[in-house]
């Protein structure tokens, strides 16, 4: 596929596991014009001997695409580990300081550190990863440094392309490429059908450019914003507004898994590490840091707890409660926690438990806190915090598949409080007001209000109830739709790997949406290139 905006420029493509199999697709079509170069940035994805789990990924650019440039984090995984055998600690705090000083525009080291789930394992509950000691999360700041901008200086790229913003690497790249003036576009969840759009701060915040848009469209004629009013009008008139992006995910699963249907899964996943393991030969790697390559026998015991304790929870159960029909109460669904979502756009609230606590004390008397459990996390997050939370008085830990949908659970409340969900996004297009704790997009429409301070919740939750924010809505999504494309991007995922096992064969469709792709990536470098023109 020819871009009809790429040519002649150098286009390094950042890659990290299922998210990279796409960009494999646009690495081979563009290098056709361009220079193209390619960097993994996972550690286990870079140095792992060929298995199922990097077999087509990073394999499949080694193997197949001789002429892309490859960089990898493996040479700094070798590093990682020598530097601890010679010195317990290893950092050069010097060098630290001055990358203090030099890359944190957008993110002070410590919120930056905060992006990757292998060094927050005292936030989350995955234990297949191990709690950091400061020494090593400093000298791995500083080898991730000094590998992204010696990347930098050596292909010198003309753009930068992701398509997701998780992990250590991405937010290290965002702040060097500002410093050196290299647009660095990865794509924005709009939250509206499958818009995605070109983000330059590594979705951090929301980027300039796109408010000017959406201010714009507030700004415009009624006419112009026919289509998001019809959309509005639509969503709120719907009985499911479930996205549809969702479909076949967990997110949706509101029944419980048959044991018959576990016990494959956990052979699937017996099979999947023994490839890895022993027939590859990786274990050795696995003894060496279980810092930078997750351990195996933790890893099967959280799938076999998180699928063993989500059938427990996926019925009724001591933990969870049904709703109270005409009580007054306040929506606050969890989100999937790690997840960038939360971890990247709203680092300080990652502590669910202590964001509960204090959104209870906030309440109206009479009222309760209603919380839902995200379903992805059924399983996942210690049953003592279901414990914790059920102590507090005036909340409800309530039933996840009492509803099949998250309409009823919004339109009952009087508001809705989360960190940065999508619940939000939909209680604005209903016309309810919301509370968020980051800085997302869809954070500009009226009625959603981001905290500051937990002194502001008592006057926020007051103000609750329904608003008439029906233009705001609108000029919304007529905003995502001119900053964005319609990217199916976990179709694209699950499409691309099919080729790559020979189960499928690349067709029409396919490279249609892979051009969606492209045309998202397109729009951001104009975007840039008239953002630079302005000064």
């Amino acid at each position: 596929m020819k871009s009809s905006i790429f040519h002649n420029k150098r286009i390094l493509f950042v890659c990290r596991e299922t998210y990279s199999k796409p960009l494999f697709f646009l690495a081979r079509d563009l290098k056709e014009d361009n220079e193209v170069a390619a960097f993994y940035i996972m550690s286990s994805e870079s140095k792992y001997k060929k298995c199922y789990y990097n077999e087509h990924t990073i394999y499949e650019f080694r193997e197949n695409l001789p002429d892309v440039k490859l960089y990898d984090v493996g040479d700094i995984c070798d590093r990682f580990v020598e530097g601890f055998e010679k010195s317990s600690s290893p950092a050069d705090m010097d060098y630290l300081k001055e990358i203090e000083r030099d890359y944190t525009h957008y993110k002070t080291l410590g919120l930056q550190l905060m992006s990757s789930q292998e060094n927050t394992r005292h936030y989350h509950y995955r234990k297949y990863w191990v709690v950091t000691s400061d020494e090593e999360n400093n000298y791995w700041l500083e080898l991730n440094y000094k590998k992204i901008i010696g990347i930098l200086e050596e292909f010198k790229p003309d753009v930068i392309l992701d398509t997701d913003n998780a992990e250590l690497q991405r937010t290290i790249m965002c702040e060097v490429a500002y410093r050196k003036g290299i647009p660095y576009i990865t794509m924005e969840y709009g939250k509206y059908g499958y818009y995605k759009y070109p983000s330059f701060q590594n979705c951090f915040g929301v980027d300039p450019y796109f408010k000017e848009i959406y201010e714009r469209k507030l700004a415009a004629p009624e006419e112009e914003l026919k289509e998001g009013l019809d959309y509005v009008r639509e969503f709120r008139e719907k009985s499911s507004i479930m996205n549809k992006e969702f479909a076949g995910s967990v997110t949706v699963q509101y029944e419980r898994d048959s044991w018959i249907w576990i016990l494959r899964v956990m052979r699937g996943k017996w099979n999947y590490f023994w490839d890895m393991d022993i027939r590859a030969g990786n274990a050795k790697l696995k003894r060496k840091s279980p810092f930078l390559y997750a351990r195996t026998a933790p890893y099967l015991k959280y799938y076999w707890d998180e699928m063993r304790i989500k059938r427990r929870f996926l019925v009724k159960n001591k933990y969870f409660e049904d709703p109270v029909e005409g009580e007054d109460y306040v929506y606050m669904p969890l989100h999937l926690i790690p997840e960038s979502s939360v971890f990247v756009k709203a680092s300080f609230y990652v502590d669910e438990l202590n964001l509960i606590e204090q959104v209870s004390k906030a309440l109206p008397v009479g009222w309760k806190l209603y919380v839902k459990e995200h379903q992805a996390m059924l399983g996942e997050r210690a049953i003592e915090f279901y414990s914790k939370v059920r102590e507090i008085a005036n909340v409800r830990l309530v039933q996840i598949n009492y509803y099949k949908d998250p309409k009823p659970w919004i339109t009952k409340a009087r508001g809705v409080v989360t960190i940065t969900g999508t619940a939000a996004y939909e209680a604005a297009l209903l016309g309810k007001r919301s509370l968020i704790f980051g800085e997302v997009p869809f954070g500009l429409i009226e009625g959603v209000r981001k905290i500051h301070s937990y002194e502001e919740l008592p006057e926020a939750i007051r103000s609750f109830g329904q608003i008439d924010n029906m233009r705001s809505a609108a000029a919304y999504i007529e905003a995502v739709r001119e900053a964005g494309e319609e990217v199916k991007i976990f179709e694209l995922m699950d499409e691309a790997e099919e080729i790559f096992a020979g189960r499928h064969k690349e067709t029409p469709e396919f490279d249609r949406e892979l051009g969606e792709l492209l045309k998202m990536f397109e729009k951001g470098y104009l975007k840039w290139q008239e953002i630079s023109s302005r000064g």
